[in-house]
């Protein structure tokens, strides 16, 4: 049955497990420069000069320009496809969508970084699917968690990122039956609580450590990273993004290539209220067709909520440290009107491998109904008087390209306990999600 989850249609999903493809869609920079920097940094709104300012990496550790966390992997921001094609056998197994037409919600994540990404570099990409679970869910009885792994990497090295993406694949009509989120009110804001929202924003750069480095010895556990402010979240927010970051995995097109993207993904279409086909994306920006999927109102995208968290981490460490790792769940939607504040803290003092210095924290979104829509953890490399500067993390089994950091991960993604579909120890493994 179509717009269905089926026994058949996991199972033709697992057969795809492991197999290296291209990607849904091509990379939004080929060659991302300064301007590309720039350009996702601000999408964010984050305006960090390490991210925005082409000659104030000269006076960092690193020497030149980088790129922020954000755009260094990002699904479908950076990296050519290393395999162009797939033999007959692959092809006919990657042939279609087994559930297609069943909606679909990025709701996990899960990145770390190993080298930054200097202007101009050819960077390359490898992606495959490496778990399909069958799961039941509170917000659509049963639901798909399809795993995708992607390794980047400069051509001819070093490997750059690697990162897992959940999508969760929930039946569509019966998410919009049992209408578990019809009880969420977005109020309207007074003068006074948008002013105080504005004072809390204007007071966040100062928040930033930027050239004043992060000592490993002045952090305590239990220390505070402070807060930023996002939001409200508006319609305009969302355009904003989609200038920096493109249009994402299902590669949205405009006008001709619209029509021609129909052709190729009819089932992603349905028409509007005046018959014209139109994308189910078209959900992040037009309340009607939110509320149609089972939601009171236009929402984010989970990625958003995720470069938030990247923000934080970064303003908290300064230019000299390193973010390593950051995991994240996107558990409710974050809907037009509501405001976000993320925040984080530190809950773990160490010394990494090789005697780096190191800090993992607690970090999440909240919103005004005071929930953690967004919950997670990130690791961050600091400098230190007995230790030293930063050394870059090693990437997993000594990869020194993308097949090999995406065999590391696979392999780890497989070693976690009992398959449940994420790095153990990894907040991933903790809850429902889209509860």
């Amino acid at each position: 049955m179509a717009d269905r989850i089926t026994d058949e249609g996991v199972a033709r999903l697992r057969e795809r497990i492991g197999i290296a493809r291209p990607h849904s869609a091509p990379p939004h920079y080929l060659f991302p420069n300064e301007d590309a920097f720039r350009h996702v940094a601000m999408a964010c709104g984050d305006d960090n000069p390490l991210w925005c300012d082409r000659d104030y990496g000269a006076t960092t550790r690193w020497g030149g320009p980088i790129a922020s966390p954000q755009l260094v992997g990002g699904d479908t921001l950076i990296g050519e496809d290393e395999v162009v094609e797939v033999t007959p056998e692959q092809r006919e197994l990657l042939k279609g969508d087994p559930i297609g037409g069943v909606h679909a919600f990025y709701s996990g994540s899960r990145r770390e970084w190993w080298n930054p990404l200097r202007p101009g570099a050819a960077v390359v990409r490898r992606n495959a699917l490496i778990g399909v679970h069958d799961k039941r869910s509170s917000f659509a009885e049963r639901a798909v968690h399809e795993w995708f792994g992607e390794g980047f990497a400069v051509r001819g090295g070093p490997v750059l990122s690697g990162q897992y993406r959940l999508m969760i694949r929930a039946e569509r009509e019966k998410a919009v039956a049992r209408s578990t989120n019809d009880a969420v009110e977005i109020e309207p804001y007074t003068d006074e609580e948008i002013e105080a929202i504005s004072t809390a924003v204007a007071g966040e750069r100062a928040r930033r450590r930027g050239a004043e480095p992060r000592w490993f010895e002045d952090v305590t556990e239990g220390d505070d990273m402070g807060t930023l402010v996002k939001g409200p979240l508006r319609v305009t927010d969302m355009v904003v993004w989609h200038t920096g970051m493109g249009m994402g995995l299902y590669g949205v097109a405009a006008l001709r290539l619209g029509h021609d993207q129909r052709r190729r993904m009819p089932r992603f279409f349905r028409p509007d209220d005046l018959n014209i086909p139109d994308v189910q994306q078209r959900v992040h920006w037009d309340a009607e067709w939110a509320r149609r999927a089972g939601n009171p109102t236009s929402y984010d995208y989970g990625r958003m909520r995720e470069t938030w968290l990247i923000h934080l981490c970064t303003d908290w460490m300064g230019d000299d440290a390193w973010l390593w790792e950051l995991d994240c769940q996107f558990r409710r939607f974050n809907y037009v009107g509501d405001t976000h504040w993320m925040k984080g803290t530190i809950v773990r003092k160490f010394l990494a491998p090789g005697d780096r210095p190191a800090v993992d924290c607690e970090v999440w979104g909240e919103n005004q109904r005071g929930e953690r829509t967004t919950p997670g953890h990130a690791t961050i490399l600091l400098p230190s008087h007995e230790y030293g500067p930063v050394r870059l993390p090693e990437p997993p089994g000594g990869a020194t390209n993308c097949q090999e950091a995406l065999d590391a991960l696979a392999t780890r993604f497989a070693a976690d306990e009992g398959g449940a579909g994420a790095p153990a120890g990894s907040s991933l493994l903790d809850g429902p999600l889209l509860d």
